[in-house]
């Protein structure tokens, strides 16, 4: 079970209000009942940083790939504020949301528009990153593609997943990547979750990540 103290609890519920007022403009999240954005979305990202706690440490860099409405991205770092967040997103609306709930928040963060497989091939974010988490945003595979590359060798990248099975071995291999852990957890609404645990042993090779079309097409098998 997540237990957050009285100053999360109020960063967490400034920032409900705060998404649910700014979702009847933008559609940023389909669940809209506040007792469902604690279960379906704070509780969901808090719990995966609850598990890796102990292999968390302090000041790590964070790439939230995919971030959408800033899950798990702003919930880590309202829970740990140590971290070094950036939250990534290939839509402008998103991101504009996010500069803005970063200063209603009284947060610091930074904020990031882009595709994933064109910006991994950057210098500045190529390989920078102790961790790279995505929720459930594509195929294994395919997030394996769009996630390693900004991982540093010895860093993880965090799948945060349903509870199906899905075999990445080959984009693992290609990638510089191991399979680490699985952790199975189930949420207090009753909801399955897996969170995968892929270790970077070596540097992911130039020619990834590919074109979006080809890694969603011929995903790495």
């Amino acid at each position: 079970m997540i237990e957050f103290n009285n100053e999360q609890r109020r960063l967490l519920e400034k920032l409900s209000c705060f998404m649910l007022e700014y979702n009847k403009k933008v559609n940023l999240t389909a669940i809209k009942e506040p007792t469902q954005v604690w279960e379906k979305h704070f509780f969901d990202s808090a719990f995966p940083l609850k598990l890796m706690s102990e292999n968390v440490p302090r000041g790590t860099s964070v790439i939230d790939v995919g971030t959408g409405a800033g899950f798990p991205g702003v919930v880590w770092k309202i829970y740990r504020p140590d971290l070094r967040i950036t939250m990534l997103d290939s839509l402008r609306k998103r991101v504009d949301y996010l500069a803005l709930l970063r200063d209603e928040l009284g947060l610091e963060y930074d904020v990031v528009h882009g595709r994933s497989e064109e910006l991994s091939l950057k210098h500045e974010y190529r390989e920078r990153f102790g961790i790279a988490v995505s929720r459930a945003v594509a195929k294994l595979p395919a997030l394996c593609e769009f996630c390693l590359p900004f991982v540093k060798i010895g860093g993880l990248m965090l799948a945060m997943k349903g509870p199906e099975s899905e075999n990445a071995d080959g984009a693992l291999a290609a990638l510089g990547g191991e399979t680490e852990d699985v952790k199975n957890y189930t949420l207090p609404s009753g909801d399955r979750r897996s969170l995968i645990i892929i270790r970077k042993v070596k540097e992911t090779p130039a020619k990834f990540p590919r074109q979006r079309i080809n890694i969603s097409k011929n995903p790495l098998t």
